[in-house]
């Protein structure tokens, strides 16, 4: 696989190492096996440079251009998840955080009081009496999860 090419498919999965230059261990510096820029293969060294070969904590993290914190999160991640916990986490929320039970109830009570209302509009009425700003599909799922939700109740 050509260098540019590895690049842009390390890009993509988010695993591309901002900071390629950083990496001082050996063998990355001298062995074509391994690639700085390849964040998951750093991590994955670092790690078993740690635990395999006792490697300070602080040592391994210099050594491997990752601060302490990344350190202590990667060793914690291979040992709960192993190879893909070193994988790099989706960005942005892992959950709807805007959708509170306050705007879950305000969205339902809405929608029974007026069945014809649109998402668009539900979305509106959020925005201008909570203050959330909502995408009409946020709107939608949240009505629907309440719909599944009481649908289970006994």
């Amino acid at each position: 696989m050509s260098q540019d090419k590895k690049a842009a498919t390390l890009r993509r999965h988010r695993c591309l190492n901002r900071n390629p230059e950083r990496v001082r261990d050996r063998r990355f510096v001298e062995e074509e096996f391994f690639d700085p820029r390849d964040l998951l293969q750093v991590k994955y060294e670092m790690v078993r440079a740690v635990r395999a070969e006792q490697l300070p904590i602080a040592h391994g993290a210099s050594r491997f251009g990752l601060s302490r914190p990344a350190c202590y999160k990667a060793i914690k991640a291979f040992h709960e998840d192993g190879l893909t916990g070193l994988l790099p986490e989706r960005p942005g929320p892992r959950r709807p955080h805007k959708l509170t039970q306050e705007v879950v109830a305000f969205l339902t009570d809405a929608s029974q009081r007026d069945p014809s209302l649109g998402m668009e509009e539900l979305a509106r009425m959020a925005r201008e009496q909570l203050s959330v700003d909502l995408h009409r599909r946020s709107v939608q799922r949240a009505l629907a999860s309440q719909k599944n939700s009481r649908r289970r109740r006994p």
